[in-house]
């Protein structure tokens, strides 16, 4: 199964992962999209577009018409959810202009600890 991690973790440890995927050439099973902070992650994935991805799990690329359709909402609005989500790396445009969350399953991963 196709499985994205959206995490909160630093670009230090990021880097370090990514360093040594490189050195050892085995990378995770799963993508990975790192935000700073819990408030960042939280700021991006509203739930709005939480449900826009649930509706677009698995269901290979489609139209901005026909994400709106699937969530019941007007096109405008998604198309705006849309962008945030493109930006954040979480959506994928193909050649033909369709969006896509190219991943069968979604994992949020972060930790909260006392200060």
């Amino acid at each position: 199964m196709k499985t994205v991690v959206l995490e909160v973790r630093s670009l230090a440890e990021t880097l370090t992962d990514a360093s040594r995927a490189m050195k050892t050439g085995r990378a995770d099973r799963a993508a990975h999209i790192a935000f700073a902070t819990p408030e960042l992650l939280w700021q991006v994935l509203t739930a709005k577009r939480w449900e826009l991805l649930k509706a677009l799990c698995g269901a290979g690329p489609v139209s901005i018409r026909e994400a709106a359709r699937r969530v019941r909402r007007d096109v405008k609005a998604v198309h705006g959810d849309v962008t945030a989500l493109l930006n954040a790396g979480i959506l994928t445009r193909t050649a033909d202009g369709d969006i896509e969350f190219p991943y069968k399953a979604v994992k949020v991963e972060f930790m909260l600890q006392a200060a």
